[in-house]
Protein backbone atom coordinates (compact mmCIF):
# COMPACT_ATOMS: atom_id res chain seq x y z
CA UNK A 1 0.00 0.00 0.00
CA UNK A 2 1.30 3.44 -0.91
CA UNK A 3 1.95 5.92 1.89
CA UNK A 4 0.75 9.15 0.28
CA UNK A 5 -1.89 9.40 3.00
CA UNK A 6 0.81 9.45 5.67
CA UNK A 7 2.88 12.09 3.88
CA UNK A 8 -0.22 14.22 3.34
CA UNK A 9 -1.25 13.85 6.96
CA UNK A 10 2.24 14.87 8.05
CA UNK A 11 2.12 17.96 5.84
CA UNK A 12 -1.09 18.94 7.67
CA UNK A 13 0.32 18.15 11.12
CA UNK A 14 -0.42 21.63 12.44
CA UNK A 15 -4.08 21.18 11.52
CA UNK A 16 -4.05 17.76 13.17
CA UNK A 17 -2.62 19.28 16.35
CA UNK A 18 -5.32 21.95 16.29
CA UNK A 19 -8.06 19.33 15.85
CA UNK A 20 -6.70 17.27 18.76
CA UNK A 21 -6.61 20.37 20.96
CA UNK A 22 -10.12 21.34 19.87
CA UNK A 23 -11.47 17.86 20.63
CA UNK A 24 -9.96 17.99 24.12
CA UNK A 25 -11.56 21.37 24.78
CA UNK A 26 -14.96 20.26 23.47
CA UNK A 27 -14.88 17.03 25.48
CA UNK A 28 -14.55 18.78 28.82
CA UNK A 29 -16.16 22.12 27.98
CA UNK A 30 -18.77 23.26 30.52
CA UNK A 31 -18.16 20.24 32.75
CA UNK A 32 -17.87 20.72 36.50
CA UNK A 33 -15.17 18.07 37.00
CA UNK A 34 -13.39 18.58 33.69
CA UNK A 35 -10.51 16.20 33.02
CA UNK A 36 -11.19 14.45 36.35
CA UNK A 37 -13.68 12.35 34.37
CA UNK A 38 -10.66 10.53 32.94
CA UNK A 39 -10.08 9.19 36.47
CA UNK A 40 -13.66 8.87 37.69
CA UNK A 41 -14.98 6.66 34.88
CA UNK A 42 -12.51 3.75 35.20
CA UNK A 43 -12.45 4.04 39.01
CA UNK A 44 -16.24 3.81 39.32
CA UNK A 45 -16.32 0.91 36.85
CA UNK A 46 -13.56 -0.80 38.87
CA UNK A 47 -15.57 -0.48 42.10
CA UNK A 48 -18.70 -1.88 40.43
CA UNK A 49 -16.76 -4.80 38.94
CA UNK A 50 -15.07 -5.42 42.31
CA UNK A 51 -18.42 -5.74 44.10
CA UNK A 52 -20.30 -7.66 41.38
CA UNK A 53 -17.61 -9.89 39.92
CA UNK A 54 -14.89 -9.93 42.58
CA UNK A 55 -17.06 -10.29 45.69
CA UNK A 56 -20.45 -11.65 44.61
CA UNK A 57 -19.37 -13.83 41.67
CA UNK A 58 -15.97 -14.69 43.17
CA UNK A 59 -14.10 -14.42 39.87
CA UNK A 60 -10.35 -14.99 40.37
CA UNK A 61 -7.83 -12.27 39.55
CA UNK A 62 -4.48 -14.01 39.00
CA UNK A 63 -3.55 -13.66 42.69
CA UNK A 64 -3.82 -9.88 42.49
CA UNK A 65 -6.17 -7.62 44.45
CA UNK A 66 -9.24 -7.52 42.22
CA UNK A 67 -9.34 -3.68 41.96
CA UNK A 68 -5.74 -3.67 40.66
CA UNK A 69 -6.53 -6.47 38.22
CA UNK A 70 -9.70 -4.81 36.93
CA UNK A 71 -8.34 -1.26 36.78
CA UNK A 72 -5.23 -2.29 34.84
CA UNK A 73 -7.55 -3.69 32.16
CA UNK A 74 -10.01 -0.81 32.31
CA UNK A 75 -7.21 1.72 31.75
CA UNK A 76 -6.71 0.21 28.29
CA UNK A 77 -10.40 -0.36 27.64
CA UNK A 78 -11.51 3.14 28.64
CA UNK A 79 -9.09 4.68 26.15
CA UNK A 80 -10.05 2.31 23.35
CA UNK A 81 -13.83 2.52 23.80
CA UNK A 82 -13.71 6.31 24.11
CA UNK A 83 -11.53 6.64 21.00
CA UNK A 84 -13.84 4.44 18.94
CA UNK A 85 -16.96 6.20 20.23
CA UNK A 86 -15.63 9.64 19.31
CA UNK A 87 -13.88 8.46 16.16
CA UNK A 88 -16.88 6.65 14.67
CA UNK A 89 -18.99 9.80 14.88
CA UNK A 90 -16.22 12.26 14.03
CA UNK A 91 -17.00 12.80 10.34
CA UNK A 92 -20.72 13.38 10.90
CA UNK A 93 -20.09 15.76 13.80
CA UNK A 94 -17.67 17.73 11.57
CA UNK A 95 -19.90 17.75 8.49
CA UNK A 96 -19.70 21.54 8.17
CA UNK A 97 -15.91 21.42 8.02
CA UNK A 98 -15.93 18.66 5.40
CA UNK A 99 -18.02 20.65 2.93
CA UNK A 100 -16.13 23.95 3.20
CA UNK A 101 -12.40 23.40 2.81
CA UNK A 102 -9.99 20.72 1.61
CA UNK A 103 -7.71 18.89 4.04
CA UNK A 104 -6.90 15.21 4.59
CA UNK A 105 -10.21 13.75 5.80
CA UNK A 106 -8.25 11.19 7.77
CA UNK A 107 -7.20 13.98 10.14
CA UNK A 108 -10.68 14.05 11.69
CA UNK A 109 -10.88 10.46 13.01
CA UNK A 110 -7.13 10.58 13.74
CA UNK A 111 -7.62 13.62 15.98
CA UNK A 112 -10.53 11.95 17.78
CA UNK A 113 -8.39 8.89 18.49
CA UNK A 114 -5.27 10.80 19.53
CA UNK A 115 -7.11 13.16 21.86
CA UNK A 116 -7.88 10.23 24.17
CA UNK A 117 -4.18 9.56 24.84
CA UNK A 118 -4.17 12.17 27.59
CA UNK A 119 -6.84 10.17 29.42
CA UNK A 120 -4.79 7.01 28.94
CA UNK A 121 -1.71 8.67 30.46
CA UNK A 122 -3.72 9.87 33.45
CA UNK A 123 -5.22 6.39 33.90
CA UNK A 124 -1.71 4.90 33.97
CA UNK A 125 -0.71 7.31 36.75
CA UNK A 126 -3.86 6.47 38.73
CA UNK A 127 -3.00 2.77 38.40
CA UNK A 128 0.23 3.50 40.26
CA UNK A 129 -1.80 5.06 43.08
CA UNK A 130 -4.23 2.09 43.18
CA UNK A 131 -1.31 -0.34 43.37
CA UNK A 132 0.34 1.70 46.12
CA UNK A 133 -2.91 1.56 48.12
CA UNK A 134 -2.71 -2.25 48.05
CA UNK A 135 0.98 -2.27 48.92
CA UNK A 136 2.18 -3.20 45.44
CA UNK A 137 5.20 -1.63 43.78
CA UNK A 138 4.69 -0.87 40.10
CA UNK A 139 7.27 -2.25 37.73
CA UNK A 140 9.52 0.30 36.00
CA UNK A 141 8.38 -1.37 32.78
CA UNK A 142 5.10 0.55 33.17
CA UNK A 143 6.97 3.45 31.56
CA UNK A 144 7.03 1.45 28.32
CA UNK A 145 3.25 1.79 28.02
CA UNK A 146 4.12 4.55 25.55
CA UNK A 147 5.34 1.86 23.13
CA UNK A 148 2.21 -0.21 23.73
CA UNK A 149 0.10 2.85 22.96
CA UNK A 150 1.24 2.88 19.32
CA UNK A 151 -0.41 -0.38 18.20
CA UNK A 152 -3.39 0.42 20.43
CA UNK A 153 -3.82 3.74 18.61
CA UNK A 154 -3.53 1.93 15.28
CA UNK A 155 -6.29 -0.46 16.31
CA UNK A 156 -8.57 2.34 17.49
CA UNK A 157 -7.86 4.34 14.33
CA UNK A 158 -8.47 1.35 12.05
CA UNK A 159 -11.85 0.68 13.66
CA UNK A 160 -12.70 4.41 13.70
CA UNK A 161 -11.84 4.89 10.02
CA UNK A 162 -14.09 2.02 9.03
CA UNK A 163 -17.00 3.01 11.29
CA UNK A 164 -16.79 6.76 10.60
CA UNK A 165 -16.88 6.16 6.83
CA UNK A 166 -19.82 3.79 7.23
CA UNK A 167 -21.57 6.28 9.51
CA UNK A 168 -21.56 8.91 6.76
CA UNK A 169 -23.71 6.65 4.58
CA UNK A 170 -25.53 4.57 7.20
CA UNK A 171 -26.55 6.56 10.26
CA UNK A 172 -27.50 3.34 12.07
CA UNK A 173 -23.81 3.00 12.93
CA UNK A 174 -24.09 5.44 15.83
CA UNK A 175 -26.64 3.11 17.43
CA UNK A 176 -24.66 -0.04 16.71
CA UNK A 177 -21.34 1.19 18.14
CA UNK A 178 -22.38 1.43 21.85
CA UNK A 179 -24.00 -2.00 21.66
CA UNK A 180 -20.96 -3.52 19.94
CA UNK A 181 -18.61 -1.97 22.52
CA UNK A 182 -20.62 -3.48 25.36
CA UNK A 183 -20.20 -6.93 23.82
CA UNK A 184 -16.51 -6.27 23.13
CA UNK A 185 -15.97 -5.38 26.81
CA UNK A 186 -17.14 -8.79 27.97
CA UNK A 187 -15.15 -10.76 25.40
CA UNK A 188 -11.97 -9.00 26.55
CA UNK A 189 -10.23 -10.36 29.70
CA UNK A 190 -10.80 -7.28 31.83
CA UNK A 191 -13.13 -8.60 34.53
CA UNK A 192 -11.77 -12.15 34.34
CA UNK A 193 -8.30 -13.65 33.70
CA UNK A 194 -7.38 -15.53 30.53
CA UNK A 195 -6.78 -18.60 32.72
CA UNK A 196 -10.52 -18.74 33.44
CA UNK A 197 -11.28 -19.49 29.78
CA UNK A 198 -11.06 -23.20 28.85
CA UNK A 199 -7.82 -23.83 26.96
CA UNK A 200 -9.56 -25.10 23.83
CA UNK A 201 -11.32 -21.72 23.43
CA UNK A 202 -8.36 -19.45 24.18
CA UNK A 203 -7.41 -19.17 20.51
CA UNK A 204 -10.73 -17.37 19.97
CA UNK A 205 -9.89 -14.99 22.81
CA UNK A 206 -6.48 -14.35 21.22
CA UNK A 207 -8.16 -13.21 17.98
CA UNK A 208 -9.56 -10.27 19.93
CA UNK A 209 -6.64 -7.81 19.55
CA UNK A 210 -7.45 -6.09 22.84
CA UNK A 211 -6.64 -9.31 24.68
CA UNK A 212 -2.94 -9.00 23.95
CA UNK A 213 -2.85 -5.29 24.82
CA UNK A 214 -4.71 -5.69 28.11
CA UNK A 215 -2.55 -8.63 29.18
CA UNK A 216 0.66 -6.85 28.14
CA UNK A 217 -0.29 -3.66 29.98
CA UNK A 218 -0.90 -5.71 33.13
CA UNK A 219 2.44 -7.44 32.75
CA UNK A 220 4.24 -4.12 32.26
CA UNK A 221 2.59 -2.61 35.32
CA UNK A 222 2.87 -5.55 37.69
CA UNK A 223 6.33 -6.88 38.42
CA UNK A 224 6.80 -10.64 38.16
CA UNK A 225 4.07 -11.18 35.55
CA UNK A 226 5.71 -12.24 32.28
CA UNK A 227 4.69 -10.74 28.95
CA UNK A 228 2.97 -13.24 26.67
CA UNK A 229 4.83 -12.33 23.49
CA UNK A 230 2.90 -14.80 21.34
CA UNK A 231 -0.41 -13.27 22.44
CA UNK A 232 0.92 -9.75 21.80
CA UNK A 233 2.15 -10.78 18.33
CA UNK A 234 -1.32 -12.10 17.43
CA UNK A 235 -2.90 -8.86 18.62
CA UNK A 236 -0.49 -6.79 16.54
CA UNK A 237 -1.10 -8.94 13.46
CA UNK A 238 -4.88 -8.56 13.81
CA UNK A 239 -4.38 -4.82 14.39
CA UNK A 240 -2.43 -4.52 11.13
CA UNK A 241 -5.26 -6.24 9.24
CA UNK A 242 -7.92 -4.03 10.86
CA UNK A 243 -5.90 -0.89 10.10
CA UNK A 244 -5.33 -1.77 6.44
CA UNK A 245 -8.99 -2.70 5.91
CA UNK A 246 -10.20 0.46 7.68
CA UNK A 247 -7.81 2.68 5.70
CA UNK A 248 -8.69 1.08 2.36
CA UNK A 249 -12.42 1.53 2.90
CA UNK A 250 -11.96 5.08 4.21
CA UNK A 251 -9.91 6.11 1.17
CA UNK A 252 -12.45 4.61 -1.21
CA UNK A 253 -15.40 6.25 0.53
CA UNK A 254 -13.92 9.70 1.21
CA UNK A 255 -14.50 10.87 -2.39
CA UNK A 256 -18.23 11.00 -1.70
CA UNK A 257 -18.19 12.33 1.89
CA UNK A 258 -19.06 15.91 0.93
CA UNK A 259 -21.92 14.74 -1.32
CA UNK A 260 -23.46 12.21 1.07
CA UNK A 261 -22.98 13.91 4.43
Amino acid sequence: MRFEWLRELWSYRELLFFLVLRDLKIRYKQTVLGIAWAVIQPLVATMIFFVVFGKLAGIPSDQLPYPVFAYSGLAVWTYFSGAVSYGSNSLVSNSGLLTKVYFPRLAIPAAAVMSGLLDFAIAALVLVAVMAYYGLTPSWLLLSWVLLALPLVMLALGVSMLLSALNVRFRDVKYVVPFALQIWLFVTPIIYPVSLVPERYRFLLALNPLTGYVETFRALAIGGKPVDWALLAISMAVTAVVFVVGLAYFQRAERSFADVI
